[in-house]
């Protein structure tokens, strides 16, 4: 269960991100460290994310929130990249990461299979899509247990 200020977080974080042509992916704070932990994870969608980006965000983001008040403790803000081998699991990340070579497991096979290979194609109610070579494969989304970026 994420924290009750996480929404308003993550909707000032997407807001700065997306000035700065970033988008913010997650937002997780951490309260039972001393003191407490805020991670951001981004991504850069028009080139690899950067050690910069992670700089220019940071600094952003800490501005905003001194000047916004929302976290009433004392925290250490962590701006991140996804980085490889990243799980994806909620619905902005299967958007942000279209076209992204993914790896997929299935919790029984599916056409004999259970781990998939491919790029993201889509995400919806019924279907996960990832295109291999070209070859569009829906795998149902109520077997897909694993999706992670490769």
């Amino acid at each position: 269960m994420s924290h009750p200020l996480v929404p308003q977080i993550l909707q000032l974080a997407e807001s700065i991100a997306s000035e700065l042509g970033l988008e913010a992916i997650d937002v997780i704070l951490h309260t039972h460290k001393n003191p407490h932990v805020l991670r951001v994870d981004i991504f850069n969608p028009n080139q690899h994310t950067g050690l910069e980006d992670c700089e220019r965000m940071s600094q952003a983001l800490s501005a905003a929130l001194d000047r916004e008040e929302i976290i009433p403790h004392a925290f250490v803000l962590e701006v991140s990249s996804p980085g490889t081998d990243r799980l994806l699991e909620i619905d902005r990340e299967f958007i942000a990461f279209k076209g992204f070579a993914v790896k997929v497991n299935t919790r029984i096979p599916h056409e004999g299979k259970q781990e998939w290979t491919g790029n993201l194609v889509d995400r919806d109610e019924t279907n996960l899509t990832i295109s291999q070579k070209g070859r569009l494969v829906n795998l149902p989304r109520e077997l897909v247990c694993r999706v992670e970026l490769t």
